[in-house]
């Protein structure tokens, strides 16, 4: 019986592990976001990325700047959460990791919804912090 409990928390640890790297991939993302948005947004890669006309950015320059404030608080977010389930708060940094990575699920499914035609945006923004909730849950159950 004991064998049984001990790969089950080895498999959990493992799955704990594999959510935290995700996450951390998908605070990458939104500090690459983040970077589009905030810094860069009326340069030709950041209207390439989104699709904008340089009269469109230029329009839109303030809103993309918060908007990409958003995105560097969800990564910040999730690596505060990281940090503090690395050094033992396993409460604490499962709860921000859910809680910043769940925020970029959902926003993605905002997208997603309401533009349909940036579907493939939206997924990039949704899918690693939705692997990452699904890991991180699945490893926490079997600890």
């Amino acid at each position: 019986m004991a064998d049984i409990s001990v790969r089950a928390y080895e498999g959990g640890s493992v799955m704990v592990v594999a959510g935290l790297i995700l996450a951390g991939i998908a605070g990458l993302i939104h500090v690459y976001i983040f970077y589009l948005e905030s810094v860069v947004w009326t340069t030709a890669r950041a209207r390439s990325v989104f699709g904008t006309s340089r009269e469109e950015a230029e329009a839109t320059r303030q809103l993309a700047f918060n908007q990409g404030f958003y995105n560097l608080f969800l990564a910040i977010t999730i690596v505060v959460g990281i940090i503090a389930y690395a050094v033992g708060a396993h409460t604490v940094g499962a709860t921000l990791v859910f809680v910043g990575a769940g925020s970029m699920v959902a926003a993605g499914l905002v997208l997603l919804i309401s533009a349909p035609a940036k579907a493939s945006a939206a997924l990039k923004q949704l899918v690693p912090p939705l692997l990452a909730v699904v890991a991180l849950a699945i490893g926490l159950s079997l600890g």
